[in-house]
């Protein structure tokens, strides 16, 4: 049985793995402070928590036949140790296998990956130290982040990268680094996501928060970048 920590669980959801019907587990503990982050709940990995594990397995027993798949999510997924035996242990029930990570551990990437159907990976900032420490508290090793897109492209795994485009810290130019790069290593389907304001931000605006969603002329030129290309609202 996977020792696992669980702060959430959605039981049905249709946008967190394209085409199917999934639940999502939205596992404890994230070493990243990133400013638009609506799940700061999570962040702590010894954060109180009532979910436990095998009650959430005896649930997917349950809807074999109904839900085609179970997304782990976050936090961070790749800072427990027991995400290998909570995925195969998901896997044995015939589901198939969904991870959101910001690519915090390649080496725990690389052994959980061969086990996974889809990846949705974000990009948090332009592929710059600076930037990407920036973004998430200071903690994000941008080297590490690399090699796990790396490892991602390289294995030919259904996947997709997607930036949350906060305007307090990211510009119309960060998105087009980010595109150069992304588009040179490889990635095929790239998303740009508005951000929400968190609870604390009263001052970020709409018109703010469409800015960069809603710039034609990046659009544009991401569509040229990318096979798939879009933008979530």
């Amino acid at each position: 049985m996977s020792s696992i920590r669980i702060g959430g669980i959605e039981k049905f959801s249709i946008v967190d793995f394209p085409n199917r019907m999934a639940a999502v587990v939205f596992m404890q503990g994230c070493p990243w402070r990133c400013p638009f982050c609506h799940n700061t709940h999570l962040q702590d990995v010894n954060g109180q928590t009532n979910i436990v594990w095998y009650k959430f397995i005896d649930f997917l027993k349950q809807r074999k036949g109904i839900l085609d798949a179970v997304v782990f999510s976050g936090g961070e997924p790749l800072v427990q140790k027991g995400l290998k035996e909570a995925i195969m242990e998901v896997r044995d029930l015939g589901y198939e296998i969904g991870l959101h990570t910001g690519g915090y551990s390649p080496q725990h990437f690389m052994e959980v990956l061969p086990l996974t159907d889809w990846v949705g990976f974000d990009i948090k900032a332009p592929f710059e130290e600076k930037k990407y420490k920036e973004i998430t508290g200071g903690a994000a090793d941008i080297e590490k982040v690399k090699e796990s897109l790396n490892i991602l492209c390289d294995s030919g795994k259904s996947f997709e990268c997607r930036t949350t485009c906060d305007p307090r810290f990211l510009t119309i130019e960060d998105i087009y680094k980010i595109a150069d790069t992304l588009k040179t290593m490889g990635v095929k389907e790239y998303y740009l996501q508005k951000y929400r304001p968190i609870p604390d931000d009263k001052n970020t605006s709409e018109e703010q928060c469409l800015s960069l969603v809603e710039n034609e002329q990046l659009n544009d030129f991401l569509r040229n970048c990318f096979e798939i290309f879009d933008v979530r609202k």
